[in-house]
């Protein structure tokens, strides 16, 4: 995208610390301003800066969940398996092996979903709380 001709022709130089310029460049990370020269000019100008805001405890939701839909992949990938294997066996001994197997995690399973869930109500609960 082009920027259109704006009409500033004129040019301000000042020097400063790096502290100072550290100070101006954290400031102008956490703003929403896209260029630097449009930050300081807002600030120079006395123009509102708008300010990012980052809600940390949903970030923390966010990455939890994230977490726990890589487990329940995981386990539906599992379980798909299990069930191709079902669709080739063709003997009994075969298919005795595979139902002691499948029980096994199936029981995982189940107790992994259990305890996403109350993990799920835990963040529930937190997120209501806060």
């Amino acid at each position: 995208m082009e920027e259109k001709n704006s009409g500033r022709n004129r040019w301000l130089h000042i020097r400063l610390t790096k502290e100072e310029f550290e100070q101006i460049d954290r400031n102008f990370k956490a703003s929403a301003c896209r260029k630097r020269s449009d930050f300081v000019r807002r600030n120079l100008l006395r123009k509102p800066i708008v300010l990012k805001y980052r809600n940390e405890s949903l970030d923390k939701l966010l990455q939890e969940l994230i977490q726990l839909r890589t487990q329940l992949n995981f386990m539906g990938n599992n379980f798909n398996q299990s069930v191709k294997k079902l669709h080739t066996l063709f003997e009994i001994s075969d298919f005795r092996i595979w139902i002691r197997s499948f029980e096994s995690d199936k029981n995982k399973y189940f107790s992994l979903v259990d305890e996403i869930k109350k993990h799920i109500e835990n963040l529930a609960q937190k997120w209501l709380q806060s």
